[in-house]
């Protein structure tokens, strides 16, 4: 019986393990290319503005 060639699994697992990591990096480069900001950060501007409101309204209903 062959013995287990463990150099070329490890490689493998190497190449696979680059191959993820560069597939990541694009898609995190596609989201930053298309329409500035990420999806994450587009729900937290709506909660950003939407104090700002609520303030203007305390304001308007002080004067």
């Amino acid at each position: 019986m062959a013995k287990p060639n463990y150099s070329f699994e490890k490689r493998q697992r190497e190449i696979a393990k680059k191959k993820k990591k560069e597939e990541k990096l694009q898609e995190k480069n596609q989201r930053k290319g298309s329409k500035g900001p990420a999806p994450d950060d587009v729900t937290a501007e709506p909660s950003l503005t939407a104090p700002a409101p609520a303030d203007a309204d305390g304001d308007a209903g002080n004067n």
